[in-house]
């Protein structure tokens, strides 16, 4: 059903560059991938702490990233996912990272917000990552059942106490003895991918990794 969407939306809005807004099939021209490079980090750490093995973040929260994720994520620029997911797929590093794993899981939100937003900006972009890999996306494993203040909304001290107990898994048996890796569009303090993995690890997930698109 997705494929026989875009493929309509094509027809009505050819694909542009996500940056520039010039036609571009690709969703990422050139010009703009070569300027993205001076906010390139792709940042790997193995974690000594919390419930995840390792993560990776490809770029700092800043510039032209975080204006653009703003959009993607509070402005109804959906499409938007076609632009991330590609900046991902061109990265090596992050494409080796994805090898690693088996499922794709991104980090959910609430029913009552994807009403208001009309879609999840993790999902779309995952949904892509597993099209062009190795990987399986699940979106119906890792659920949200309190609609909580906005991360964003708040100081870091504050996010870990207001995503303890608000995530959840269905179909355990999906997830047993399996590589997950977690998808988000930013990390700051870690609270949130930190609280996913926990439940994850919790419901007998082998392994858990975190890719970010920025990292703040």
């Amino acid at each position: 059903m997705k494929e026989i969407i875009d493929y309509i939306l094509e027809l009505i809005y050819p694909t542009t560059c996500g940056i520039c807004g010039k036609f571009c099939k690709e969703a990422l021209c050139k010009k703009c991938e070569i300027k993205l490079k001076k906010y390139e980090i792709n940042y790997f750490k193995k974690s000594k702490k919390g419930y995840f093995n390792e993560s990776m973040h490809i770029f700092r929260y800043e510039g032209i990233i975080r204006d653009k994720l703003i959009s993607y994520k509070f402005q109804d620029k959906a499409y938007l996912y076609r632009t991330f997911s590609k900046i991902i797929l061109k990265n090596e590093k992050a494409c080796d990272f994805l090898k690693n794993y088996d499922i794709i899981v991104p980090v959910p939100i609430h029913k009552k917000r994807m009403l208001t937003r009309g879609y999840n900006q993790t999902e779309l972009v995952a949904h892509e990552l597993a099209k062009y890999t190795s990987m399986k996306m699940e979106n119906k494993i890792l659920l949200k059942r309190k609609n909580i203040i906005s991360q964003s909304q708040l100081k870091k001290y504050q996010r870990k106490e207001n995503v303890k107990n608000v995530f959840f898994v269905k179909n355990i048996e999906k997830i047993l003895d399996k590589r997950i890796l977690l998808f988000d569009d930013i990390y700051t303090t870690g609270s949130t991918v930190n609280e996913c993995s926990k439940v994850l690890k919790g419901a007998g997930a082998k392994e858990i990794g975190v890719l970010t698109i920025a990292k703040d």
